[in-house]
């Protein structure tokens, strides 16, 4: 990756102070959370199904907000944020979903573009970063397709395109190697990666064990809406 494109890319921070979440019913989803993930970390989170990574990455996206506690972004509390102030503050996370949620009747190009469209970004200047975005995720020749001739793997990147176009400085991904085999698994991640080699912050919900021991990177485990542990995952040859 150029220098150019590095400069772009800002820093971000997360900061769980004693944050709870409950449903009504009485279904306590997080129970009194507290962890940093520095500027510029990879970090993984882990733990059985429904036991809060979900929830705890619609916190940080302002999807769900919390019923006590305070979810520090950058160093600034979302508590506070207006309602009408949230798509001005979701353009500093990009997130990714295991089901790509991708507009099956709208091109590739049109996909990624979408974020931009909704921000009010020039025509000249959509389509500069769109195809900057499809050729960091080796997809620029695919620009045309549709959602639906794309494999897999194709169409996470596609969903990671669109999650990156907007040059956040957070990523955030719940479970976005759920339905691949372990080799493009392996290629996603490594994608994760190269964007963190330019200080991108990036958290990834999973449950895939074998491959964040692979990847060696801090690790983040839930049970029960608790926290387990924040631990760093050795990879086979030692921790990195």
């Amino acid at each position: 990756m150029g220098s150019s494109f590095a400069a772009f890319w800002g820093r971000q921070m997360i900061q769980f102070d004693r944050v709870s979440k409950s449903y009504p019913g009485g279904n306590q989803a997080l129970s009194e959370l507290s962890f940093k993930v520095e500027d510029g970390e990879i970090a993984f989170l882990t733990g059985h199904s429904g036991a809060g990574k979900s929830t705890l990455l619609k916190l940080i996206a302002l999807i769900e907000r919390p019923t006590r506690g305070n979810v520090i972004i950058n160093g600034q509390n979302l508590g506070p944020l207006k309602r009408r102030r949230v798509p001005h503050y979701r353009r500093q996370v990009g997130i990714i979903f295991q089901d790509h949620k991708l507009l099956t009747d709208r091109t590739v190009f049109d996909n990624v573009a979408l974020p931009m469209i909704i921000a009010g970004v020039g025509h000249r200047e959509i389509g500069r970063r769109v195809r900057a975005a499809l050729d960091q995720v080796g997809l620029l020749n695919r620009e045309r397709a549709m959602p639906m001739t794309l494999s897999g793997g194709e169409q996470q990147r596609v969903g990671i395109a669109r999650a990156v176009v907007n040059k956040p400085p957070l990523l955030i991904a719940d479970e976005p190697t759920g339905n691949l085999d372990p080799e493009l698994s392996m290629e996603i991640m490594r994608l994760f990666e190269r964007f963190n080699q330019v200080g991108v912050t990036v958290m990834i919900a999973s449950h895939d064990h074998d491959l964040i021991r692979t990847m060696g990177h801090r690790v983040i485990s839930l049970k029960e809406g608790r926290l387990v542990a924040p631990r760093l995952a050795p990879s086979p040859g030692g921790a990195r």
